[in-house]
């Protein structure tokens, strides 16, 4: 069990990609960074919102009742314009309940086989949502970020669909992008920024001392 005595903020999952990187983009704000894998008693709640928005507050108010702790909770997708938003909350389940990053990118790819390359546009969404201890969500930011569907996969970095996400810009999906790079521009790393606009009451609330570069 973690000391009480850190300020220490909860990522309400137990993907270790997603901590990881989420982690990264969290540095330097002076938060001791756990995960659910520190706490194998907190139950896995069960996604059942409509929305990205809906299914963050439903993992940010468990993880904090579960551990007591601040709780920062992530759900982030695909949108597909062509499909309609699809697979939306269900990315991660898409071609089943048990589906892996490479059964759920095949099923996808099958999904567009006719669609030309004009009409493969979409965009990665994330919400994050922030919890107190009580349960009480306290903070809610949604950020994108657009891009376009390659007709197979490109590159071994990343995780989830990055390997047929294609950013113009780079010329690189998100599985071909260097780290760094990827958590510069993401949907999770406009969302956080978002989100370091949103703290800085709660880092005084908390009495967490500023981290100078």
């Amino acid at each position: 069990m973690l000391s009480r005595q850190n300020p220490v903020l909860v990522l309400a999952s137990r993907n270790q990609h997603k901590v990881r990187e989420l982690a990264a983009l969290l540095a330097g704000l002076g938060w001791r960074i756990a995960s659910l894998a520190d706490f194998p008693d907190a139950v896995d709640v069960d996604e059942t919102g409509e929305t990205f928005a809906e299914n963050a507050e439903l993992k940010a108010i468990a993880a904090a009742a579960a551990t007591g702790y601040w709780a920062l909770a992530d759900d982030s997708g695909l949108a597909v314009d062509v499909l309609e938003g699809s697979p939306g909350v269900r990315s991660a389940r898409y071609a089943g309940p048990s589906a892996t990053d490479a059964q759920n990118n095949a099923h996808l790819l099958a999904r567009l086989r006719d669609v030309p390359d004009p009409l493969r546009g979409a965009r990665f969404v994330c919400c994050l949502a922030l919890a107190d201890p009580t349960g009480r969500v306290r903070v809610r930011v949604e950020a994108h970020c657009r891009g376009r569907l390659l007709h197979e996969p490109r590159g071994h970095n990343g995780f989830g669909y990055d390997p047929l996400f294609w950013i113009a810009e780079y010329h690189q999906t998100f599985g071909e992008l260097l780290p760094a790079v990827k958590n510069a521009i993401s949907h999770r790393a406009r969302a956080l920024e978002r989100l370091r606009a949103e703290l800085a009451w709660l880092t005084d609330e908390m009495e967490i001392p500023a981290v100078r570069g």
